[in-house]
């Protein structure tokens, strides 16, 4: 799984081959067609393992995590985490993402429908304001977490920088959800229009729900 997620990273799903991995593992060739009969088969079991990292590094051990409360959630912390995630693994976000974006069912993922899934729920409560579109916000927040650290070419980074990146990162994700951009008293009719958009509020068919 190791030398198949790093063979993903370098040349994306269209670059790898059972035998490269083989070689790469240090097996023959029969073994690795013993574990994986396809490479179609190798590359979802890559992305599930990535998925997996990526769950247990923002969220915890999804054995037992359950499906919190909103008010059981530290949104900083959880911040911290997959920004800190992201800046320390690119490649392996960006297999998850490539991944997702074939999928034609990305509630099947386990990160995103937790992600998408807790974001939901807080909008669900009278913590979060009015209207939240809750799958274009987690696609916003997990593209920008993403992108952000080929950006900043953490991989020529040391620790601490990489540190100071992902704490830059988690601090502007959080100021933007807890503030935004805007003084709304300076830009009355973009308040108007976000008024107006909750009202009218009619939501197109999530990604989640692909035939």
């Amino acid at each position: 799984m190791d030398a198949a997620q790093a063979l993903l990273a370098k040349h994306g799903p269209e670059g790898i081959s059972l035998a490269e991995v083989a070689t790469l593992a240090g097996v023959n060739r029969g073994t690795a067609y013993q574990h994986f009969e396809t490479r179609d088969k190798l590359i979802a079991a890559t992305a599930d393992g990535v998925s997996d990292s990526m769950f247990r590094a923002v969220f915890g051990d999804p054995e037992t995590i359950g499906e919190r409360r909103v008010e059981q959630v530290d949104i900083a912390d959880t911040t911290d985490r997959l920004a800190i995630f992201a800046m320390d693994n690119p490649e392996l976000c960006r297999i998850w993402l490539l991944q997702l974006l074939a999928s034609p069912d990305p509630m099947a993922d386990p990160f995103w429908r937790e992600y998408e899934g807790s974001l939901q729920r807080f909008a669900d409560t009278d913590l979060a304001q009015p209207g939240i579109d809750v799958e274009v916000l987690s696609v916003m927040m997990l593209a920008g977490s993403f992108l952000w650290p080929v950006w900043a070419r953490s991989h020529a980074r040391d620790d601490g920088e990489r540190r100071d990146l992902a704490r830059r990162m988690a601090q502007e994700a959080l100021r933007l959800c807890m503030y935004g951009s805007l003084r709304a008293e300076a830009f009355p009719e973009v308040a108007d229009r976000l008024r107006q958009g909750v009202a009218a509020a009619d939501p197109s068919p999530s990604l989640s729900k692909k035939d």
